[in-house]
């Protein structure tokens, strides 16, 4: 049984600070809001929405109690609708999608929403991260370092260079400047509003568009003071062939922070034909894999691999790829481990530039690629992340029509 994709939807990234645009929504109402819309942009009833499941990856306070539910709740969703709230780490936005199909590929369900939010602003990214990155005691026994301090650690591996990495990233910066000039990104994103109606966020805030190579050659590391309390020294017990780790990351070449939440709608052949809807793609395959928790963000590649095997596809049959941009080192291990061409990898810029709400960015990174795809008339995409303990996620789409 197909699992369908008929729209993706989610709001404009904003700054993960208390300046930024998104920062006096609360979390659920941002999320609630995506709920709102789609019933509006596509001709259904909410009470055949099996399930909700959303992505939250610190659901503490305002983000806490199974938000998913809650923010059915705030859209005024049939009580009937139950919500699920998961913690990947950063897969969690695309494995939300990918638990997704699989539900209705077993024709257990017929429709389900899926996606996830997070409001950096508004819930630090430190504040629940658990004993993987606060527990002195497991750091040491399974060797967990920062995830900085493994981006420096590939990058150290790969001899990938600051200028390399700097590049990279103004790559990136340039890319989602383009797209936003020629409104690549307008058909799937809602701006928020205030209870006013009036217009917080229309369009992604974190984005320079007047970066350079001489402004990002500028700042400092980020990671080496980290390095030194130890970090780098637990790391190098693991990968004894190096003596030292370059820290080459900024805040520059580095995923920006930010708010943020996306929703896809998600279904069966035959909710398609009880509400008249028609397909935009379908979910071809789905994948969670897990890898060394020291390196850590490596998991792009092998999940890739396994994805494609799973679709019964090669890597060259592939159209469009979206590899999250937690830090540039690792869409270059991803484009050295796999060969894959930068001229077909996040054409629209990545996370670098436009940020990544944890919780959520998967399932945007879904929706960017659908989009993509559907410009393109191109057949395939594939979207891809890291995650926290060394986990990669992995999901193929095919465009129909």
């Amino acid at each position: 049984m197909d699992a369908f994709i008929f729209d993706a939807i989610r709001t404009p990234r904003g700054r993960g600070k208390k300046s930024g645009a998104l920062h006096s929504v609360k979390p659920y109402r941002l999320l609630g809001d995506l709920l709102r819309e789609l019933p509006l942009r596509q001709a259904f009833d909410t009470q055949a929405v099996d399930k909700v499941i959303m992505g939250c990856v610190n659901p503490v306070e305002e983000q806490g109690g199974d938000i998913a539910k809650v923010a059915c709740l705030d859209a005024d969703w049939p009580d009937s609708v139950p919500g699920v709230q998961i913690n990947t780490f950063c897969a969690s936005g695309l494995e939300a999608v990918n638990m997704a199909a699989m539900h209705i590929k077993s024709g257990s369900t017929d429709c389900i929403v899926a996606g996830g939010v997070e409001m950096m602003s508004r819930i630090p990214i430190d504040v629940s991260l658990g004993p993987l990155f606060s527990d002195r005691e497991l750091q040491l026994k399974v060797k967990a370092v920062p995830q900085g301090i493994s981006a420096d650690l590939i990058a150290t591996l790969d001899n990938f260079t600051r200028e390399q990495v700097d590049a990279f990233a103004l790559g990136s910066q340039k890319r989602a400047a383009l797209a936003i000039n020629q409104g690549s990104f307008e058909r799937s994103i809602i701006p928020v509003k205030n209870n006013e109606g009036e217009i917080l966020l229309a369009q992604d805030e974190h984005p320079r568009a007047d970066s350079s190579m001489e402004g990002l050659a500028a700042l400092k590391p980020s990671f080496k003071k980290l390095g030194e309390m130890g970090f780098d020294e637990l790391a190098m017990q693991r990968y004894t062939e190096i003596d030292q780790i370059n820290h080459v990351h900024t805040p520059a070449n580095s995923s920006g922070i930010v708010d943020g939440a996306a929703a896809v709608l998600i279904g069966s052949e035959a909710f398609a034909k009880r509400f008249n809807l028609t397909p935009r793609a379908r979910i071809l395959a789905t994948t969670l894999i897990s890898t060394d928790p020291t390196i850590m963000l490596i998991g792009p590649a092998p999940a890739t691999y396994k994805v494609l095997k799973q679709a019964n596809l090669n890597i060259d049959d592939i159209d469009l790829f979206e590899v999250n941009e937690a830090f540039s080192s690792v869409v270059l291990h991803f484009m050295q481990e796999t060969g894959v061409s930068h001229e077909k990898i996040n054409v629209n810029g990545g996370a670098i530039a436009l940020g990544h709400p944890v919780g959520a960015t998967g399932a945007m990174l879904l929706g960017t690629c659908l989009d993509e795809l559907e410009r393109r008339q191109a057949r395939y995409g594939l979207i891809t992340l890291c995650a926290g303990g060394g986990m990669g996620v992995a999901t193929i789409i095919e465009r129909l029509g």
